[in-house]
């Protein structure tokens, strides 16, 4: 399933907000670097991220209750093996809004992998001292 122009360019204006544990929060951007705030979570600079969902498999809209149970065993998931983690949500420029997990330290092929099973189009990656990227996966 190729990706139209239009769903990569919601994906490219979409702001990846990450809920901060003292309050607030840090806010992702393709192309931009890690906001400061976040690179307390990494352990160095070069430390891998990822901000993953499980709603809408295959940028496909599901039942509220449907992505919540799915959202619900990725976070389940991540945790079992270990990953630290934020929550967070993308929000769209149309008001348009889903939940997120900030992972940190999670290796490109682990994050893919996750993203592979809870049938995800795309991803939002980087390393600390990087910028954020949008990564396709179909």
């Amino acid at each position: 399933m190729p990706v139209d122009d239009s769903l990569r360019r919601a994906w490219r204006e979409t702001e990846y907000r990450v809920r901060l544990p003292r309050g607030g929060f840090a806010i992702l951007r393709i192309g931009a670097p890690l906001p400061d705030s976040l690179h307390a979570f990494l352990r160095g600079p070069s430390d891998p991220w990822g901000f993953i969902t499980a709603w809408n498999p295959m940028s496909v809209a599901q039942a509220g209750s449907v992505n919540r149970a799915r959202q619900r065993e990725l976070r389940d998931a991540l945790r079992s093996a270990g990953f630290p983690m934020l929550a967070g949500a993308g929000v769209g420029p149309d008001g348009w809004r889903e939940p997120g997990l900030f992972v940190a330290g999670i290796g490109f092929d682990a994050l893919d992998g996750f993203c592979r099973r809870f049938r995800q189009a795309a991803i939002v990656r980087g390393h600390g001292d990087g910028e954020a990227e949008l990564h396709a996966l179909i």
